[in-house]
């Protein structure tokens, strides 16, 4: 019988089966030529999530409810079942089952978060060192994110590649992060996955440019087209809390291109110690003697409580970096970018408006992320119908 279980069960059911669907239907495109995979765009667009946000909850508070849920599944076992009909009871029982299973759910992430958290920098954890996490309740995995007209909330992240010759969605995915800076080669992945080749080239906007997705696009043969942005100064907040004045921050010594190396402003030289490659940047840390800082009358002010002498970081991007900079000033650069607009969001007003797939109805990266896929693929078909279908 089809009714509303029969259809929510059948869109959450057939994962494999569904983006196997999708890839046919991009090889029915190709095959009408509205696919060439010669430039595609890409974009990420926030949809709300199947949650409230008065529903995100700190870990104290979620063990908390927790535990009265347990108690409340003992009590229900214990009670006097006479007293209710056994489906009301067993309606009580799998509702608090339920609740059990989001909070533990929400837990978990709690905990992974957690763990992300004591990856980051020294810099980032100075500045979320405030932020405790919270998660939601009712969608676990769903995170805070900043969407239209400045409003935050619970959403997603979703992905979406085009093709810039016919407007078809190429590839799609869901992000729990709110930036999109990350993203681009995740990206590409999901192409070469469903064409066995990679896009030729990729156009995004300032947000996907980062270091790393530069030099991977190089590495990959991608020819990437997008706005760099002003990178914010490093923060000097780690320099603060060890006592370092002002007038020894990094940027007060002096470089000597000729001998390669730093003197300090009490005239103390730095010499090259070691280079790393790090995110397109070559990093190379000058350092100075520590006898000489131990004998400095201004190491109080500069490396106080410091084992080794005082050293100072050279960032210099990498030359596949410098090359994308010197492109993206050329004029053929700045045309085919003015281009992306019109492409890749396209498709997230498809989705949106004529769609009305502004929440999510399932919760969960898996379940948001079929829901989403459905989406694309009526998107397809439609661009498919309203191109190429002619009734026989």
């Amino acid at each position: 019988m089809v009714n509303y279980h029969t259809l929510a069960d059948f869109r959450v059911a057939h994962q494999s089966e569904l983006d196997e669907l999708f890839a046919q239907v991009l090889g029915v495109l190709s095959y009408h030529k509205l696919i060439t995979l010669k430039r595609v765009m890409h974009d990420g667009t926030k949809i709300k999530a199947a949650a409230a946000d008065k529903s995100f909850r700190r870990q104290a508070t979620l063990k908390a409810h927790l535990e009265q849920a347990r108690q409340q599944v003992a009590a229900l076992s214990e009670a006097n079942v006479e007293e209710l009909s056994a489906r009301k009871a067993a309606a009580r029982k799998r509702a608090l089952l339920d609740k059990q299973q989001r909070l533990e759910a929400a837990l978990q992430e709690i905990e992974e978060l957690k763990k992300n958290q004591a990856k980051q920098s020294e810099e980032e954890k100075d500045k979320d060192k405030a932020k405790e996490p919270r998660v939601s309740t009712t969608d676990s995995q769903a995170r805070i994110m900043i969407g239209a007209k400045g409003a935050f909330g619970p959403a997603y992240n979703v992905q979406i590649s085009t093709d810039a010759k016919a407007k078809i969605i190429v590839g799609v995915g869901i992000s729990q992060c709110s930036s999109d800076s990350g993203e681009l080669v995740a990206a590409v992945q999901r192409i070469e996955d469903n064409f066995k080749k990679n896009p030729e080239q990729m156009v995004v906007d300032a947000a996907y440019p980062t270091h790393d997705a530069i030099e991977a696009m190089a590495q990959k043969g991608i020819d990437l087209i997008g706005p760099l942005r002003d990178r914010k100064q490093t923060s000097f907040d780690s320099l603060k809390r060890r006592g370092i004045a002002l007038q020894f921050y990094p940027q007060a010594s002096s470089y000597n291109e000729s001998t390669d190396s730093y003197t300090c402003p009490a005239n103390n030289t730095l010499h090259f110690e070691t280079e790393e490659k790090q995110k397109g940047l070559i990093k190379r840390r000058y350092r100075a003697r520590a006898a000489q800082c131990r004998a400095c009358p201004f190491q109080a002010q500069c490396c106080l409580g410091s084992k080794k002498g005082r050293s100072v970081l050279r960032q210099q991007k990498s030359e596949v970096v410098l090359a994308f900079e010197a492109k993206m000033k050329t004029e053929e650069a700045i045309k085919i970018y003015k281009e992306r607009a019109g492409v890749a969001e396209t498709p997230n007003a498809w989705i949106k408006d004529k769609f009305a797939l502004r929440q999510f109805r399932l919760r969960g990266v898996v379940k948001v992320g079929i829901e989403a896929m459905w989406a694309c693929l009526t998107y397809n078909i439609s661009q498919w119908t309203r191109m190429c279908w002619q009734p026989q």
